[in-house]
């Protein structure tokens, strides 16, 4: 084996979804220009990942990382079989996003499934919440977009604790049935676990039936990341979203840092034999770059490792 899938695939291709144009730069610090957003996103563009997750139509007010989103889809040439994403927090980014329609495919929609920790993100009930994702939803739907809804504190909330996965199946099943295709499962501020994790999967999966595509978005919080993508592997789930570099977390509450990195999911991916399309020394570089532009070292393993090279002798 080795480090792209050119081999690999024999247990199977694997869906990775890079979401750290949006999830990872919105809790920086610091802004990033335009310009590098563009350089750094188009290297991974061309890395062979072919669904990435660019920016939110959020109000620049609240995520001011983000400011630029309009500007950056107007700029950022498109590559052929990528598709491009953006973050919907409601019907007035809707308004916003849908002005550059051309300029992408895709949408995502969130909410969490406890009550406090949406209340602390969006200001809303999840109720609420779930009320303007079914217009959001339809709306997309209208306009052609690909619609993706994304359930946060999935595995647990760091208020309330245990989160019943019954609670979460039956969000889903609302989200599913407001037209949303796919449904990604966050472990939002890394409490899940990789027991917890192997029980959840099938449990969704008997709860949505066959059409809705599953994907797990985990991360490294505290350390179990990986792990927990294998759990998931072994019951079932063949999608998932990672950010490069391990950029990216939760702003609410502190501490929850951290999505897993593209380039360890990949290169675990491609050492057990699953196919994704994804070169992992092209990521690798684009994470370097990103260490680069942002100033400070990124926490992804295999950045520091580098990609095991098999043929190496002593």
């Amino acid at each position: 084996m080795g480090t792209t899938d050119s081999a690999a695939g024999s247990a199977g291709w694997i869906h990775v979804r890079e979401v750290g144009p949006r999830d990872g730069f919105q809790n920086e610090p610091e802004r990033i220009s335009t310009d590098d957003k563009l350089l750094l996103v188009g290297a991974l563009m061309r890395s062979g990942v072919r669904r990435i997750e660019l920016t939110s139509f959020v109000r620049p007010d609240v995520i001011p990382q983000l400011a630029d989103g309009a500007e950056l889809l107007d700029r950022l040439e498109p590559v052929p079989g990528v598709s491009r994403s953006v973050l919907i927090p409601n019907e007035r980014g809707l308004d916003r996003a849908l002005e550059q329609r051309d300029r992408f495919d895709e949408v995502s929609v969130f909410l969490s499934a406890s009550e406090t920790h949406n209340r602390k993100n969006v200001n809303r009930s999840v109720e609420e919440s779930l009320d303007g994702l079914r217009r959001v939803l339809a709306r997309a739907g209208e306009a052609g977009l690909r619609r993706v809804a994304v359930i946060a504190t999935s595995f647990g909330c760091p208020y309330e604790g245990a989160v019943p996965v019954e609670r979460v199946a039956e969000i889903a099943r609302e989200l599913r049935d407001a037209g949303a295709e796919e449904i990604g499962f966050g472990d939002t501020t890394g409490m899940a676990n990789p027991r917890q994790v192997g029980r959840f999967f099938p449990a969704l999966a008997d709860a949505l039936g066959p059409d809705v595509e599953l994907t797990a978005h985990f991360h490294n919080t505290r350390g179990q990341g990986l792990a927990n993508v294998l759990a998931a592997l072994d019951a079932g789930c063949r999608s998932f979203e990672s950010s490069f570099g391990e950029l990216g977390g939760c702003p609410v509450p502190a501490g929850a840092t951290g999505n897993i990195a593209t380039e360890d999911l990949v290169s675990m991916l491609h050492e057990m034999g699953h196919g994704t399309g994804i070169d992992l020394p092209a990521v690798i570089a684009a994470s370097r770059e990103a260490q680069r532009v942002i100033g400070r070292p990124l926490g992804s393993h295999t950045l520091v490792a580098g990609p095991i090279d098999w043929n190496a002798r002593a």
